[in-house]
């Protein structure tokens, strides 16, 4: 299939680059607990991705409140201005009952809250499976109900302790006040937290925002792409472009795991410094292994800065992550389909949703145009080449392993085709078309081999007919 082309050409001090010596520069990848990495998106990802940060975050501004309401309360007792009417009053011990009863009572149900999302991460594994864990975890509204109540906690413990007793007794009207008042809002946050939480592990919500997820990951990646690259000649020239960078030294990482993030923009800005051309051999996504290549530069005499440069510039980490990598979400609808069509579990319908899900994936990723993986500077030259992600793959990874999970069951068989069918009216080149016929004979030959009904069997050749049809419509007149 014809690939998306770049008007960008190698500087051409690069063009005729001598043949590498062989040699490794070995660097170390910015590993995820790095608190200057310089990948924007990567680091928002990082922080979302856990259950400490916005709950950490409301705790301070709860601090803040308390600081605000502690000071006006200090001017109401020096009589230097009147409180409103609605405030709570009472000597200390009343302020101190009111207080001890919210902190227990707030502290309790954030236990219970806490046991509760654990509860609903273990179901999450069992039934979409551990890779699914991150999309509970990052879960806005989950982590805002935990920091309301451990929020809460906290300002009623700083209330509690401003109270004093007489001669010099002080308590603070306006903070006990506010104390009731975030009980309140407490309670409707419980409410909202368990209707949220019945809501998130049904599959319908889960599935859609991981077809959400992939969207919002192309589209971000397409954006950097158009920031950086400019569109225009054929695919020798690309062919010239990707064989001459791969000449250049290779660069290795210290640390296995799979990279999570390339800073482009920085890598570029790197290579026009250093009037140098980066290959890079790996994408988000793909597992890098320690003293192995991870990118070849040229000339060689720029090996030693971009090396350097690089180590803030890729993330490598344990886990993939969807920041730069949208097959990633593929993968995981295709996790949550294997799962309902084992053994075990045996919910077809549940495959079927996941299959409509991905159907929409490649009905969207075959409406836009991939990311080129050509990155260049300012005057055109090439400073950053990368593995593209191809239709093909995409395509690949959506539907051979729910294909090969769903041997004899002709429901799978038909609706992949039926995806394909939507398909087939978007694809723009005849490689991507022979791409989808492809795969279309493979589920084909799996119902003749593997659903013993021959009603059955029909059914799948009619949906595979309509294919052809559709196919020859399009592209035969």
């Amino acid at each position: 299939m014809a690939r998306p082309r770049p008007r960008c050409s190698l500087p051409a001090n690069l063009m005729s680059a001598p043949l590498p010596n062989g040699r490794h520069i070995t660097t170390r990848a910015r590993s995820r607990g790095s608190l200057l990495v310089p990948l924007s998106r990567s680091s928002r990802e990082a922080i979302r991705t856990n259950l400490w940060a916005l709950p950490s975050f409301m705790v301070v501004l709860v601090v803040g409140l308390f600081v605000l309401t502690y000071g006006i309360d200090r001017e109401a007792a020096a009589g230097r201005l009147t409180l409103p009417v609605w405030v709570s009053s009472g000597g200390p011990d009343v302020a101190r009952q009111i207080l001890i009863a919210i902190a227990a009572a707030v502290i309790t149900v954030a236990g219970v809250v806490f046991s509760i999302t654990i509860l609903v991460l273990q179901l999450a594994s069992q039934q979409f499976g551990p890779r699914m864990l991150r999309n509970f975890i990052r879960d806005l509204g989950t982590q805002a109900s935990l920091g309301a109540f451990v929020a809460t906690f906290v300002y009623s413990i700083l209330a509690l302790q401003a109270v004093t007793d007489p001669p010099q007794s002080f308590v603070p009207h306006l903070s006990t006040s506010v104390a009731v008042g975030l009980v309140l809002i407490d309670l409707g946050v419980l409410i909202y937290f368990i209707d949220h939480v019945a809501s998130s592990i049904q599959l319908a919500p889960v599935v859609s925002g991981i077809a959400q997820d992939f969207r919002t990951t192309l589209a971000q990646l397409q954006a950097d792409e158009w920031q950086l690259v400019q569109l225009g000649v054929d695919e020798d020239d690309f062919v010239e472009l990707t064989h001459t960078a791969d000449r250049g030294d290779s660069i290795a990482p210290q640390e296995s795991g799979f990279l999570q993030a390339v800073g482009y923009k920085r890598l570029v800005a790197i290579a026009t410094e250093s009037d140098a051309a980066i290959r890079l051999l790996h994408r988000p996504g793909q597992f890098v292994f320690t003293g192995q290549p991870l990118a070849r530069v040229i000339p060689p005499q720029a090996v030693g800065p971009v090396s350097r440069a690089l180590v803030g510039t890729h993330l490598v980490g344990p886990n993939r992550t969807l920041t730069q990598d949208p097959g990633f979400a593929i993968d995981q609808l295709v996790e949550v389909a294997l799962r309902a069509l084992s053994p075990a579990v045996n919910d077809t319908f549940t495959a079927l949703n996941c299959i409509d899900w991905l159907g929409d994936c490649l009905c969207h990723v075959y409406s836009q145009r991939l990311p080129s993986g050509i990155y260049c500077d300012a005057q055109g030259n090439v400073r950053v080449i990368e593995p593209v992600i191809t239709y093909e793959r995409l395509l690949k990874g959506a539907t051979d392993k729910i294909r090969q999970a769903g041997r004899g069951m002709p429901a799978i068989l038909i609706r992949q085709l039926e995806n394909m069918q939507k398909v087939m009216t978007l694809v723009t080149t005849p490689g991507q078309r022979e791409a989808v016929l492809h795969h279309a004979r493979m589920l084909l030959r799996t119902s003749e081999n593997s659903v013993g009904e021959e009603s059955d069997r029909r059914d799948v050749q009619t949906a595979y007919d309509l294919l052809l049809s559709i196919s020859s419509d399009l592209w035969d007149g």
